[in-house]
């Protein structure tokens, strides 16, 4: 492989982040290897960077089980796993070639031994081998296993470059036997190991400290977008990459509507501003919401929506435990919050009463979920997972929303399940409504 040097790549100096250690990823290969047959050849992909017009393109966004398996976030890049008997496998992973021209244009990608260093792979190659690979290792495969995603909450019908790969290696190698990584990878993501969580800790600190620089600086008459580019400064001036989703600055009546992201109103003296916000930081994501008021002060009535939600996502935390079932913990939730939509005065308690043991009637002012899982996804693998369990990484996010009040709170942190409770991952982001009125205040 040519190395090339001009402008020449260092992962020590370019990196925005501190990578996680390459024996992480050499683990989680060794573990994926133990759950599959001997034979059995791995493939999976980067993402594709994906178009705009003329000759855009949008940021790179690594394949998170690709990023899990390799610690590499390069566009292009393929991991191939053989396994043999009793777990061994042997690894080489893919990447694309350098030449002048990029160097010059857009820096030198990984260099192998970069790659090697980053992932753990000894065996680093370009990708233009990557047919002839095919050719000589499908045919003396027993079974592939390629990348499908499974994830409950997928709708988009664009392909991905593991989709599209996947038909041509159907179409070239039609007698093969192709199975899905999916659920193997599932279960080893949805438990974090420790060499993960000072990524989501990073990530999560960040999104905080940038809520808790915004505090001050909101007032009515101020634009959401506003609002947004002030977040974004400070995620990045703290070494995040990029927001992890993109945000909600939802403000008024907007506050009811669950995924407004078109942040382009001016604050009103008297509104509510709901953010869902969230920085990612060494390809993990920080997820958080917080309800402020435009003008520092709660209204009675805002105040009085806003406790009873806080009490609900305090009621969440202090069930969530490992061997609880998630349908049972959202059952237990809903009773919960029931109550306090009946002393709100916006359920009554024969509408309750109807349906005590799960009052689907809460629907009407809260009708999403209370947790989904965290990860290097936002709406990480697992969210469909029967049981919690100690290791897991969780949102709890309750809202009530009144659209004919222009009241919309959600309040939401990230918790570790640990073995007799959780760790709130979020401390520094203030909750309770005298502290965000007394940080508003200055």
């Amino acid at each position: 492989m040519k190395e090339y040097t001009v402008c020449q790549y260092n992962m020590n100096h370019t990196l925005r982040y501190e990578p996680i250690p390459a024996s992480f990823y050499k683990t989680n290969r060794d573990k994926l290897a133990a759950e599959l047959p001997a034979g059995a050849l791995v493939i999976v992909h980067s993402n594709d960077i994906y178009p705009t017009n003329a000759d855009g393109t949008l940021a790179h966004h690594q394949n998170a089980n690709l990023f899990y398996l390799t610690g590499i976030d390069q566009e292009e890049t393929v991991l191939l796993m053989r396994v043999g008997e009793a777990g061994e496998h042997y690894d080489t992973l893919l990447l694309r070639e350098t030449n002048e021209k990029i160097v010059i244009w857009e820096g030198a990608r990984l260099t192998a031994a970069d790659a090697a260093a980053l992932s753990g792979v000894e065996d680093v190659r370009w990708t233009d081998v990557y047919n002839a690979l095919l050719a000589e290792w499908v045919p003396a495969a027993s079974s592939v296993w390629l990348e499908t995603d499974n994830h409950p909450r997928r709708y988009t019908y664009v392909q991905t470059r593991n989709e599209r790969m996947a038909a041509a290696l159907r179409a070239s190698y039609p007698d093969i036997k192709v199975e899905s990584i999916y659920a193997a990878l599932t279960g080893m993501r949805l438990v974090k190991r420790a060499e993960e969580m000072p990524q989501l800790r990073r990530a999560c600190n960040i999104t905080g400290a940038g809520f808790m620089e915004l505090l001050a600086q909101v007032h009515p008459g101020m634009g959401e977008w506003e609002i947004e580019a002030a977040l974004s400064a400070a995620y990045i001036r703290r070494r995040a990459r990029k927001f992890s989703f993109l945000p909600i600055i939802a403000s008024g009546a907007d506050t009811c509507v669950l995924h407004y992201i078109s942040n382009h109103k001016e604050v009103q003296d008297g509104d509510l501003i709901l953010l869902d916000i969230g920085a990612e930081y060494g390809g993990y994501a920080g997820d958080m919401t917080r309800t402020i008021p435009a003008n520092g002060k709660f209204t009675p009535r805002q105040r009085a929506v806003y406790e009873a939600v806080l009490r609900v996502q305090r009621y969440a935390m202090s069930i969530m435990r490992p061997g609880l079932e998630k349908q049972e913990y959202e059952r237990l939730v809903r009773i919960n919050m029931a109550a306090e939509l009946v002393q709100l005065g916006l359920l009554t308690q024969e509408e309750v009463d109807a349906q005590p043991e799960n009052p689907l009637c809460v629907r009407k002012y809260y009708m999403h979920g209370t947790s989904h899982s965290l990860g290097i996804d936002v709406h990480d693998v697992g969210s469909d997972v029967k049981c919690f369990a100690a290791g897991q990484v969780w949102t709890v996010e309750p809202g009530i929303y009144i659209p004919a009040e222009k009241i919309g709170i959600r309040l939401e942190t990230d918790v570790l399940i640990l073995e007799d409770g959780v760790e709130n991952l979020i401390p520094n982001a203030i909750i309770e409504p005298d502290d965000i009125e007394a940080a508003m205040a200055h």
